[in-house]
């Protein structure tokens, strides 16, 4: 049984495991104290924001989310389970197997004071000065692209300001956006000319609690493959080729049989995709994985199972690429929008708004095999128990990105006090880095492409919300590995609709006044997942409004939920002694 690597990946392990360390900081007392030494206001804004730090300053641990700070038990000895929605049985390559810590705290010291001070604020007088007419003015704004479709935030980095550069080289070194948001019908991002981007979008099964978008937001997700898997063997980008490795890699994430979007001839590839032993046409990537064997004489990985196509296909013969079940190639990036939620013109239901909350930017740099991330969590769990209190390393700034230790780079952007988008600092990426490594839930560091709706959705599963006037309604339930209701399952083992027992729509319409699921409306969720999964237009609005105060007070890292009232079911301090409470963990894939 593995534990979890919330207290982090040792400068130790990363640098076994190949990630560059160059220009990086440990988060020991003696960073703080160089920190201090070093800062000029050169790299401070006019909120306040410390741009040049390689280290936390208000909370060390902000990789510890404040959704972890939530008590199990409630005031009538009620036990709630949200923790095993993060926290479960994983497979590999994802050996961190943290089930476990659904029953057993793993707080030490520092982390058992809750610094996400912003949970028990009271912004009900901040939140009644904002009409509804201004806060629908205000999520309707694009804070993305100008009025000639121009992306805003790529133009700022273009002429980087000084307050971000952070090596002081006078360049941008980090991600400069650079998807437009316009796509076409299968969900590919087109450029203000009409060329691909290479991003393009998934619809997908929001993710349990915090990112349904009856807690706060809505979001998107968007996935771009390295360019040599966009291109045939000629070096000619080609769509078809593309599609076609998007689906061989969505089966070796998902570890199953994928539909393409249309038959192809394998001949046009030289690779059996459906593996029936002949080159011909085929309707699916069949997911059949042998271990590759290793040649000694030539020093390469050979004898694929299954293959890429194009010339990501030659790359992976001469090893430039790798291939392997859970696990996405090398430079693999994600792009993910979090956004304000929207009414529609009947004042009826919910719906993506224009406006960005943040923009979240995750990319593989370095492929790490199965022995290598297995080795990375031992020595983790080994550095744990001869060092309880050692606080996790996490090694970047805000300008380059922050590194996750098992070969991803993650890098944020968010509002500023003008409602624009800025690089996030240090300490409000962190808060990024906790959920995206060292926990069961995710695969190869990401969540939702193994969420991906398939061809028998709208588009063949490959769209923007915006594409979509249904959005999520009529939606059914997705499922578990083993056949139960995913999102009844949550409401059974929380007994509410997010983490912090908070939303009390939810609990008004899906629990009667003994806790029991009403079973009228959790069959109307079934059929329609929007009916869980939406907010009220007067929620919606409410909640924009109180993320709005957090984005006037520039105060994310003391949290960045949005809520009124200050919220109860959470800890400030968790006790020596604390136990979870919970008694029985669930199993979950």
């Amino acid at each position: 049984m593995k534990k979890n690597l919330y207290l982090g990946l040792s400068v130790a392990v990363v640098t076994a495991l190949g990630v560059h360390l160059s220009g990086c900081s440990s988060s020991d007392a003696n960073a703080y104290d160089d920190h201090e030494k070093e800062t000029t206001l050169s790299h401070i804004d006019e909120s306040g924001i410390d741009f040049q730090a390689s280290v936390s300053l208000n909370n060390r641990a902000a990789y510890v989310t404040s959704q972890c700070y939530t008590k199990p038990v409630d005031g009538k000895g009620n036990v709630h389970n949200p923790c095993f929605s993060c926290h479960i049985n994983s497979d590999e390559p994802n050996y961190v197997d943290d089930w476990d810590l659904q029953i057993n705290n793993d707080f030490g010291d520092y982390t058992r004071s809750n610094r996400f001070t912003n949970l028990f604020k009271d912004r009900t007088a901040e939140v009644a000065e904002i009409s509804d007419r201004e806060i629908l003015g205000y999520v309707r704004e694009d804070n993305y692209k100008d009025a000639n479709g121009e992306i805003k935030l790529a133009q700022k980095l273009n002429h980087v300001p000084g307050v971000w550069d952070v090596n002081e080289n006078g360049k941008w070194d980090g991600y400069t956006p650079d998807c437009y948001f316009s796509f076409d019908s299968e969900g590919f991002d087109r450029d203000r000319s009409g060329n691909y981007t290479g991003w393009r979008a998934f619809g997908y099964y929001p993710f349990l609690g915090t990112f349904w978008p009856t807690n706060g937001s809505t979001d998107d997700v968007l996935i771009r493959l390295p360019k040599a898997f966009r291109e045939n063997e000629a070096g000619v980008f080609d769509p078809e080729t593309y599609r076609v490795n998007l689906a061989i890699v969505e089966a070796l994430i998902k570890e199953k049989d994928i539909a393409l979007e249309s038959a192809v001839d394998e001949k046009d590839f030289g690779v059996d995709l459906d593996q029936n032993g002949e080159l011909g046409r085929a309707e699916k990537v069949v997911f059949r994985w042998v271990t590759p064997s290793y040649n000694s004489a030539t020093g390469k990985i050979e004898n694929f199972s299954m293959s890429y196509v194009g010339r990501a296909g030659l790359l992976l013969v001469s090893n430039e690429y790798l291939i392997a079940p859970g696990l996405y190639p090398r430079y693999t990036e994600f792009l993910h929008s979090v956004r304000y939620i929207d009414i529609d013109e009947a004042n009826t239901t919910i719906k993506m708004a224009a406006r960005m909350k943040e923009l979240r930017y995750g990319v593989k740099v370095n492929w790490n095999s199965y022995p290598q991330l297995s080795n990375a969590t031992d020595s983790e769990i080994k550095e744990k128990d001869a060092f309880p209190e050692r606080l996790r390393t996490i090694i970047g700034n805000s300008e380059q990105g922050l590194q996750t230790g098992l070969g991803w780079v993650y890098q944020g952007f968010i509002e500023d006090a003008n409602g624009e988008l800025r690089p996030q600092n240090y300490e409000e990426t962190q808060y990024c880095i906790g959920c995206h490594s060292g926990i069961g839930a995710i695969k190869d560091s990401t969540f939702v492409f193994g969420r991906k709706f398939e061809t028998t959705h709208f588009q063949k599963g490959w769209y923007h919300w915006s594409q979509d006037a249904k959005g999520l309604k009529g939606i059914s339930e997705p499922r578990t590995s083993d056949g139960r209701d995913e999102y009844r399952l949550y409401l059974e083992e929380n007994h509410a609709g997010d983490e912090f027992r908070a939303n009390d729509e939810v609990m008004k319409r899906f629990f009667d006044d003994n806790g029991e699921l009403n079973e009228t409306e959790v069959q109307i969720m079934h059929e329609d997942i929007s009916h869980l999964l939406y907010p009220s237009t007067s929620r919606a609005m409410q909640l924009n409004k109180a993320y709005k105060v957090i984005v006037d007070e520039q105060s994310y890292i003391y949290g960045r939920d949005a809520h009124i009232k200050p919220v109860e079911n959470v800890y400030q301090e968790i006790g020596a002694e604390e136990e979870t409470g919970i008694e029985n963990h669930v199993e979950y894939r």
